[in-house]
């Protein structure tokens, strides 16, 4: 099985540019380690988003489990004669 596979990509004369742009400012070997860079980077982007959306149902859920036993605790609460 080969460890490589080799592949190639068109792309507008802007997006080259780019891609040159950044290879410089970046101080990368080639256009190839641009890509791979930009690869990774909406990778680590769309897993921490997936991560961001996990938390954010579980903060919804735990505010609604919080505040029904907190609602809960209250009435307790009120029933001993606290207020």
């Amino acid at each position: 099985m080969k460890q490589n596979t080799k592949s190639s990509i068109t792309l507008p004369t802007g997006e080259l540019q780019l891609v040159k742009k950044l290879k410089a400012r970046l101080r990368l070997k080639s256009n190839v380690d641009v890509v791979r860079t930009g690869l990774r980077l909406l990778e680590e982007r769309t897993d921490r988003e997936e991560l961001r959306e996990a938390y954010r149902q579980a903060s919804r859920a735990t505010r609604r489990t919080n505040a029904t036993e907190g609602k809960d605790l209250d009435d307790a609460l009120v029933a001993e004669g606290l207020d």
